[in-house]
């Protein structure tokens, strides 16, 4: 399996994401830098979620056939966008209720694109991609309500 580097300009790897991305802010996708994604590649997925939530992992971001690229803009649409735990198709930024939190960026290069209705979620997506991953990569980012 091949790795792919995942950064963005905004906050660093294991750093505090800033509160424009987050329920406290204006709540918009952060940008991201992708470096290593293969030529064979025919689409990327990306599943923003926070295993620190109190009722399990939470999903914040579940998005799929997103062209190959090196860049996912900020407060963008990239890809298909399926449902996150706030029931909505689109980034929920961090919000949570209580102490730090991490909320992990995971991308995956493909090597096909997936067929899967919007109302999709993440266990869809997983589901979908299996045998299809051949590179992937993850950012880490804090949020802590003040």
């Amino acid at each position: 399996m091949k790795e792919l580097t995942i950064s963005s300009p905004a906050f660093k790897n294991n750093g505090f994401i800033p509160p424009k991305y987050t329920c406290d802010g204006n709540d918009v996708n952060p940008p991201l830098n992708i470096e290593g994604v293969p030529k064979e590649t025919q689409s990327l997925a990306l599943i923003v979620d926070d295993p620190d939530a109190p009722m399990g992992t939470w999903d914040h971001w579940v998005v799929w056939n997103i062209p190959p690229a090196e860049k996912i803009m900020e407060n963008s649409v990239p890809g298909t966008e399926g449902l996150n735990d706030f029931r909505r198709r689109s980034y929920g930024g961090p919000c949570p209720p209580s102490g730090t939190h991490r909320y992990f960026f995971k991308v995956y290069a493909l090597d096909t694109r997936l067929d899967l209705s919007p109302s999709s979620r993440k266990k869809d997506v997983e589901r979908a991609m299996k045998g299809h991953v051949i590179a992937e990569g993850e950012l880490v980012g804090l949020y802590r309500r003040r």
